[in-house]
């Protein structure tokens, strides 16, 4: 075990967990086995907010050009505008060739208590945080975010004498970098002890009513992964897909196993930047902002979703109502990370927005966390794409030479 490749053994640990999970009760994998993964997310959660505070703010001020930081800046926002945007309509795509809801009705006794979805306006005005302090304890990323990128434009322009807090922020972030690495050597029980209740109490009988949608929001996002994605990474990073995805499988399958893409985030960090070859300076400015705005697994999400419950009800949505679940699923995923329950609460905004009925929902709620392990694991390889995209338009990607990319 000790010469495995960490990617390797976070498979043995996935791949164990789920044959665990088909024999053991629900009951003894809660109480005995899920422990396990909740103490790795314990660690996870630990390290989140000092690891992207500190490597967003290197990364603002290691740029040394305001210029360069609002050109990356607008690359990053417009990639994963664009593939958003795709994403749900990929996901309306398939909604409407395999209509998961024919035949299906919604329980009498189902309910749903929808929570309030914040407006767009809402949204942008709660990025500047009013408490930085404050947004650091409660762990609101885009706050986070914004605050460490003034900082980091802030050191750029003070100059010299800036350079003692510069010095300290360099310092720190790489002792979260060691710290995230030591994490990492848990991952493989981690996600074992994850995956196992999940498998133990779903098993597969219970998913079967439900498979159509389950089946359409995973064919949904390996699509757009391996179309969109794969052009993306091909045609303007210039790497071979195949390159692209042995790189990242470690954090895919982190991101399958916890459901989190800032959780996530120390090893899509550490994936794009040791096994694709992207700057450490392009990797924290970008993978942090996309762990927070890029949905594009939540997107596919929103469009079969939508149409399922419009189904299920017997309703037909017009080209311009579907129209509008793209721009509200397109446009929720900037505030996505902000809300609790982001993806239901995100398909409540689009739900209301085509006078769909709320108590949809209640279906998909009780599949969310097996949707959940495919958009968040597509939300991750967005993140990685882009930081690739923007490495190569800026001149700085360089995939190690004695880089082992195989599993």
């Amino acid at each position: 075990m000790g010469k495995m490749k960490l990617s390797t053994k976070i498979l043995l640990g996935l791949g164990l967990g789920i044959l665990v999970g088909l024999f053991v009760p629900a009951d003894f994998a809660n109480t005995f086995i899920k422990p396990i993964g909740t103490l790795f997310l314990r660690l996870i959660k630990m390290v989140i907010v000092p690891l992207v505070f500190a490597s967003l703010v290197v990364g603002a001020s290691s740029v040394g050009d305001i210029k360069k930081l609002g050109r990356m800046g607008g690359k990053t926002v417009g990639y994963y505008l664009v593939t958003t945007a795709i994403a749900v309509i990929i996901g309306l795509t398939l909604a409407n060739i395999m209509v998961p809801g024919a035949g299906l009705e919604l329980p009498v006794d189902a309910k749903y208590e929808g929570k309030q979805a914040p407006s767009i306006v809402n949204v942008l005005l709660e990025v500047i945080p009013d408490n930085p302090l404050g947004a650091l304890v409660n762990g609101s990323m885009l706050q986070i975010i914004a605050f460490a990128l003034f900082i980091g434009i802030g050191i750029t322009l003070v100059g010299e004498k800036s350079n003692v807090v510069k010095n300290f922020f360099d310092g720190f972030a790489e002792v979260m970098y060691r710290i995230t690495g030591i994490v990492m050597e848990f991952a493989p029980y981690g996600v074992f002890g994850l995956i196992v209740p999940v498998v133990a109490q779903y098993g597969l009988d219970v998913l079967a009513p439900l498979a159509m949608v389950i089946l359409a929001v995973y064919l949904g996002c390996i699509i757009h992964g391996a179309v969109v994605y794969s052009a993306a990474v091909k045609f303007i990073g210039k790497m071979s897909p195949l390159t692209f995805y042995k790189g990242i499988l470690p954090a895919q399958v982190i991101a399958f196993s916890t459901c989190s893409s800032a959780g996530t985030l120390p090893a899509t960090i550490k994936s794009v930047e040791e096994n694709l070859g992207v700057s450490n300076d392009v990797a924290s400015f970008v993978l942090p902002l996309g762990a927070t705005i890029n949905m594009d697994g939540t997107a596919v999400y929103q469009g079969i979703c939508a149409l399922f419950v419009a189904q299920v009800y017997g309703l037909d949505l017009s080209l311009g109502q579907q129209l509008t679940v793209v721009l509200v699923g397109t446009l929720a995923s900037i505030g996505a990370a902000g809300v609790p329950g982001a993806g239901l609460i995100m398909l409540t905004m689009t739900l209301t927005a085509v006078n769909l009925p709320l108590d949809g929902i209640a279906l998909v709620a009780g599949i969310d966390r097996i949707l959940d392990m495919a958009r968040t694991t597509l939300n991750v390889t967005g993140d990685a794409s882009a930081a690739v995209v923007v490495a190569a338009t800026e001149g700085e990607l360089n995939i190690p030479v004695n880089s082992n990319l195989s599993v």
